[in-house]
């Protein structure tokens, strides 16, 4: 049996005819970029999450772009990250003339809150807390110290749509969240997407002309802005999809917790599960990954990693003087990790596939 690591077209499948009437919905209104699609989209995602406000975009960096730019980060200002988070994190904190200040994740792969303050200096602006795949970090630690120290706190919920912590959905802890909906995500586009959340109104206002050249009426720019708007045809079918996020969402703990109860291997590190995690990965842990990654392939089970460079380690932040042990947590994830196949419309065969193999690793060796 051949497993892929990931099909898109299975999310399409599950809900093709809500998509296919919304996609000729769009196509027939004539109007395509920040129309009513999108303004419905925002109010819905909006009061899902629990804030006053959201504003689309063209991607989850955008989104990262946008919040920090609103936060007013300029050249010199810390932003305190995860030294194991994508790299688009990090992106997001240098694009807007940020210094990120890397600290070692916890267990969880997130944020260690018990890190944060060490790394506070009179530089730090703000803390980037990302929930990675799909588990939420402990918002109360993080926005404890940042209370605490009078710093923003922009959480990024790009793998974690619909996530929770302690019953309140990721996203609204911070003074912004960011969203990616690259087709992927467990609320994934047919294309980019993102988008910003926030309680406040006039950092809203300010977010919504920057996403569009800095307008905040046509012709009229305030500020030297972007060109980044989800456009009507993503909005529409987000809006398919988010109506079942809670279905998609269950399916992938359903497949979790089979992974779970089911791989028993002395050599592989299981994730935890936690109340409000919304696995949108399933990533794994050994010393020898290459090795079983290697061996899954050849038995047809696509797999990934995320992520096999750390940021401090990548050409993009050479300049920053980081080497390698300068973060040995953040470093043993990368060349451990490896993720398992979690997709929407993923059957049991499959999972049970891959439990199979997994479980007779080294045995045919």
């Amino acid at each position: 049996m051949k497993i892929e690591f990931n099909n898109l077209k299975r999310q399409y499948d599950a809900y093709a005819e809500e998509f296919d009437q919304q996609a000729l919905k769009v196509l027939r209104s004539g109007w395509y970029v920040l129309g009513e699609e999108v303004r419905l989209f925002e109010k819905e995602f909006a009061e899902g999450v629990g804030t006053n406000h959201c504003i689309g975009c063209a991607s989850g960096l955008d989104a990262l772009v946008l919040a920090f730019r609103l936060l007013r980060i300029r050249e010199g200002d810390e932003v305190i990250v995860a030294a194991n988070a994508y790299i688009a994190c990090v992106m997001g904190i240098s694009i807007n003339g940020g210094r990120p200040v890397f600290i070692e994740p916890d267990p969880s792969y997130n944020l260690d809150p018990e890190k944060i303050e060490a790394a506070i200096t009179e530089k730090t602006k703000a803390i980037l807390a990302v929930h990675l795949y799909g588990r939420p970090c402990d918002m109360n630690a993080v926005m404890a110290v940042a209370e605490k120290n009078g710093l923003a706190v922009v959480e990024d919920c790009a793998q974690a749509h619909g996530a929770t912590f302690e019953g309140k959905t990721v996203g609204s802890f911070g003074t912004i969240g960011c969203f990616s909906f690259y087709p992927t995500k467990n609320l994934g586009a047919f294309g980019d997407g993102g988008c910003v959340v926030m309680n406040d109104f006039a950092l809203a206002e300010r977010c919504r002309a920057l996403r569009n050249y800095g307008s905040e009426k046509k012709y009229v720019f305030g500020e030297v802005g972007m060109n980044s708007r989800l456009d009507e045809m993503q909005a529409a079918l987000l809006r398919v999809k988010y109506r079942h996020l809670e279905e998609i969402n269950a399916a992938r703990k359903t497949i979790a917790e089979r992974y779970r109860n089911g791989i028993h291997h002395p050599e592989i590190l299981l994730p935890e599960a936690e109340p409000g995690h919304v696995w949108h990965l399933f990533v794994v842990r050994t010393k020898n990954r290459d090795d079983l990654r290697n061996y899954l392939s050849e038995n047809g089970i696509g797999t990934d990693i995320h992520y096999p460079i750390p940021p401090h380690l990548s050409g993009a932040y050479q300049s920053l003087g980081y080497r390698e042990g300068s973060f040995p947590v953040a470093e043993s994830f990368a060349r451990e990790a490896l993720s398992l196949p979690i997709f929407q419309g993923m059957i049991i065969e499959e999972t049970d596939e891959v439990i199979k193999v997994i479980n007779q690793w080294r045995e045919k060796k």
